[in-house]
This record gives structure tokens, sequence and C-alpha cells, in this order.
């Protein structure tokens, strides 16, 4: 069994970094270079053809969209979700969907709103897309014990939600007043206790991140590739 990420610092291949940490996995990577367009590469787009960040090669097969990365390896090593005959399953399911469908695209809207519509109306988006993912958390927040690990072991959806509520503390703009983490306890308190963790240590040597990634912020300066 062999795993190759293909990454970017600091983009969605962190979440399946963060997890292959965890799950004591060996993998190699390759940074995908977005300063020069690396995810529109020929190269690339013959394991990605959506030119996206993360994929996962997986004994040279390769697997992209977040979402299916890390419910196969959950499911391939049998850690980090609730396993198939596993009451808990559906809730947990629903959940990291929401995530997948909801939260990260909105979260592409607020950070990319010129790819979805015209400078005149860049704001109006933005705007709407804010009120929504503060609500989505909101809900994330409250349902916490549907999706969230028990006894100090994270599930992958704990990973994708800290490292979505870092990029809305950060992008896109730091001076922003529509994101305060304080607003939602549990995931605060997530944010702080899952930044202990070995694997969010091998990610902030990784990738540049600071010593706080998930409770306190900021941005990154990784030692290959950018960013942004």
């Amino acid at each position: 069994m062999t795993y190759r990420l293909f990454y970017a610092p600091d983009n969605a291949s962190l979440i399946v970094r963060l997890t292959l940490e965890e799950l004591q996995q060996s993998y190699e990577t390759t940074l995908v270079d977005r300063a020069v367009n690396g995810q529109n590469n020929s190269e690339y787009l013959k394991y990605n053809p959506a030119g996206k960040i993360p994929t996962l090669l997986v004994d040279d097969e390769p697997v992209f969209e977040t979402a299916a990365i890390l419910l196969y390896l959950a499911d391939r090593h049998n850690a980090m979700a609730p396993a198939v005959t596993n009451p808990k399953r559906s809730a947990f399911l629903k959940w990291l969907f929401f995530m997948s469908n909801t939260v990260h695209a909105d979260f592409r809207l607020l950070v990319y709103p010129h790819k979805y519509t015209n400078d005149a109306g860049c704001a109006a988006v933005q705007s709407g897309t804010e009120q929504r993912l503060a609500h989505a958390f909101t809900l994330l927040n409250d349902a916490a014990q549907e999706w969230s690990g028990s006894k100090g072991i994270p599930t992958v959806m704990d990973y994708y939600v800290a490292t979505m509520m870092r990029w809305c503390v950060l992008y896109p703009c730091k001076d922003q007043t529509w994101f305060k983490m304080q607003r939602y306890p549990t995931l605060h308190a997530l944010a702080h206790s899952i930044e202990r963790r070995p694997a969010v240590h091998a990610a902030i040597h990784a990738e540049g991140l600071n010593t706080t990634p998930f409770s306190l912020p900021d941005y990154a300066n990784p030692p290959e590739g950018t960013a942004i």
C-alpha cells in the first residue's frame, strides 16, 4: 500500500495530510505549485481532470475530492469515522457531505466570487455567503456530538471543520468581522484541543503553519509552494 499526496500548502490537501498523519500512514508528497497554475498543468490533469487540489494516489490510482479521500482513508484503515455497521454511520455521513457540499462549496464562493459573477456582483455574493456560512457553523456547533470524535480520538470531520474555521478567520481578509470563532464554543474548544495532536505538529512543520493554526490562526509561511 502506497500513498502519494498532491498538495499545495494550506489548501484542502492539508485536511488529507492531517488524516494521513493521524492514521500514522507513510506517504510521499508532490507539490502542486499554484504560483504557476500547477493545478492546470497537463501532467496533474492526468490524475485530477477537474484541476483541483488535493489528489491522493493510492497504489498509483488517483482519488480526488476531499470528502471522498477522507472517507476512503477512514474506511480503509477502520478509523476516524464510524464503521459501515455502526448505527452512528448515517449521522456522520450527512455531516461529512454537509461539510463538502455546503460549507466547503460556499467557502469557495466567498474567496473566489469573481468565478461566479461579474465585478458588480461580487460584494453581494460574498455578503450572502457569509450569512450562510455563519448559519452552517452554528449547525455544526450544535450537532458536534454526531460527527466529532470522543475520548480524544478525532474523526476526519474534526480535521475538516477545524481547517475550514481556520480559513474563515483568514480569508478573504484577516480584518473581517463576520466570522468570530468564539461564537461557536464547541468548535472553538475543538480547535484548541486538536492542535495539540502530533498530526498537527507534523503539518505545522511541513506547511509552515503557525503554532496555533486552528484556535488563533495566521497565514502560512510554507517551505515550498504558495498558499494563495
